[in-house]
């Protein structure tokens, strides 16, 4: 059984994202970049799926510039047994990305696809379900657990009435949540060996897909800095402030 896991590289959630002075999006420059928390998730599960003896061979997969490399070894440090980069300097937006895995669900053939449920630059949350409407394959999305057997997956998702568990049929498509698991630390030796796995890089035009963006993103700004709490008296104060002031009620 082979599982397919996409990687995207973000700016590092310990980072204090900054705004361009042009306000055309987020300065990157200099900053330290790393694997999207959801996804090395991902890889993690999917690499105790594989400790299990449930996997043969589990594939890390990133669509970006040339410096996706660095997290496909990263991801390979973790566990996985190779790397695919699609390379381009295009700006990639979920359905472009969701073409692109879509291209190598088709060229790989993997039993399932594991991916985090968003990437927490863009908050995006739809890449996975994309490609599950693309592929034609059963999903789950949010997943807290997942069981593995001969032909089918058993997932437990969070919802918001609590847990649901779903059965998929082979092969499928799950996103991952925080509370799936906690990802291992990346040893030295392991970061040294995933220097030596294979990363193969394909173009987007060589799985025939166009990833010119359809969307223009016009301005990109701050938010609004939050302003000092006040006490109020009683509760009739509170109430007033509400009604003419914060105009909530």
């Amino acid at each position: 059984m082979r599982i397919l896991v996409p990687v995207k590289r973000v700016v590092d959630y310990n980072v204090k994202v900054r705004v361009k002075s042009d306000n055309t999006g987020v300065d990157i420059a200099n900053v330290k970049m790393s694997m999207n928390p959801f996804d090395e998730i991902a890889v993690e599960e999917a690499v105790r799926l594989k400790e299990k003896g449930l996997v043969t061979e589990v594939i890390a997969v990133s669509c970006g510039a040339v410096h996706c490399q660095e997290t496909l070894r990263t991801a390979m440090a973790i566990g996985a047994d190779r790397g695919i980069l699609v390379e381009t300097n295009v700006e990639l937006q979920p359905l472009a990305v969701a073409k692109l895995l879509k291209a190598l669900v088709d060229k790989e053939q993997p039993s399932l696809i594991i991916l985090g449920k968003q990437a927490i630059d863009d908050d995006a949350n739809q890449t996975g379900q994309m490609l599950a409407a693309l592929a034609d394959l059963p999903q789950a999305t949010f997943a807290s657990k997942v069981e593995l057997s001969a032909d089918k997956v058993s997932v437990t998702r969070e919802v918001d009435g609590g847990l649901e568990t779903l059965a998929l049929t082979l092969p499928a498509v799950i996103t991952t949540d925080l509370r799936l698991n906690e990802p291992r630390y990346v040893t030295l030796p392991n970061i040294m060996k995933a220097k030596k796995r294979q990363l193969d890089t394909v173009k987007p035009e060589d799985l025939g897909v166009d990833v010119l963006p359809r969307l223009k993103t016009l301005k990109v700004t701050e938010p609004a800095k939050r302003g000092a709490g006040i006490k109020v008296a009683d509760v009739a104060a509170l109430v007033e402030k509400l009604k003419n002031e914060a105009k909530v009620i």
